[in-house]
């Protein structure tokens, strides 16, 4: 029993005889007869009634009990199947769909609100589903499928995905404008853990490098406030109590803090990023496209 047979019973049963229902579907009235015999056979029961004729052109016909009770099937079926057939049409055509990514913190404050506005104002239709937190619950997000896409560092690259070079942007020292590094042109990494820090809480990449690279200096790291919050480790730089790393997008002019590089200077590539095994859908596939070309 194949869909093509369960439209030819619905046309039967709409129609009343072959000859009408060959021709509502364009087909040849044996065709039609053959096939309806082997849906037949393969059920082990008899799906229509054949009855006397008024003219050899119209056998009138009606469908048997089980006839009837297949027919009532074939019709949810058939409209399931062009529910389908819509859906995913409108989701190639990028009328529906969803957008799922996991996105850095600083990402989602700084980097994408202009380009998520600007994305949903060119494809109205589809639903944007973001997840921030850090770049390691970006790449957790995506083993575990959770997310479709994710924003992630070029160390979290791995064989498993597919993924584009978003951005590169650099690592600064953040610094409120009368601490005691405020005139250094720029600020070495033994200068940095001299002084109390303010930092994210586990599972931000920030954090994680910070820290890798006190322990390879022999160093500890004075972490004196903990805060995923970014308004309020800027607060708490802006007021002398603590510095930190950030990426450089994160401070702006408005901002009363100061913005040193490291000597020597820090990059971090982030990359956008999915699993290779399970392909991407046309609506992320059209917001990587445009976040590629709105970098």
């Amino acid at each position: 029993m194949d869909i093509r047979q369960l439209k030819h019973l619905d046309a039967l049963a709409k129609n009343g005889s072959f000859t009408k229902a060959a021709e509502s579907l364009n087909m040849a009235q044996p065709a039609l007869s053959q096939s309806i015999k082997r849906l037949e056979l393969s059920l082990g029961v008899t799906l229509v009634n054949r009855g006397g004729a008024t003219n050899k052109r119209d056998k009138r016909l009606s469908l048997t009990a089980e006839g009837a009770a297949l027919h009532q099937h074939a019709l949810l079926i058939i409209k399931q199947l062009k529910q389908a057939e819509a859906h995913i049409k409108s989701m190639a055509n990028l009328t529906k769909g969803e957008v799922r990514i996991g996105v850095p913190g600083m990402l989602g404050s700084f980097y994408l609100p202009s380009r998520l506005m600007a994305f949903r104002h060119q494809y109205p239709d589809l639903k944007l589903s973001l997840f921030e937190g850090g770049t390691r619950d970006s790449l957790k997000m995506l083993s575990r499928e959770e997310v479709d896409i994710a924003i992630i560092t070029a160390q979290d690259l791995s064989p498993e995905f597919e993924s584009h070079l978003l951005l590169t942007e650099q690592m600064v020292v953040a610094l409120g404008t009368e601490h005691p590094l405020a005139d250094e042109t720029a600020i070495s990494l033994e200068q940095f853990f001299e002084h109390e820090l303010v930092m994210f809480k586990p599972g931000y990449f920030h954090r994680e490098w910070m820290l890798s690279q006190a322990k390879s200096l022999g160093l500890n790291a004075n972490i004196a406030f903990e805060t995923n919050l970014i308004n309020l480790i800027k607060q708490v730089v802006s007021q002398g109590f603590a510095i930190t790393s950030v990426l450089e997008m994160v401070i702006s002019e408005r901002d009363d803090i100061l913005a040193k590089p490291f000597k020597p200077e820090v990059y971090l590539d982030l990359h956008i990023a999915w699993k290779k095994e399970r392909p991407i859908s046309q609506a992320d596939r059209a917001f990587v496209d445009f976040l590629m070309k709105n970098r």
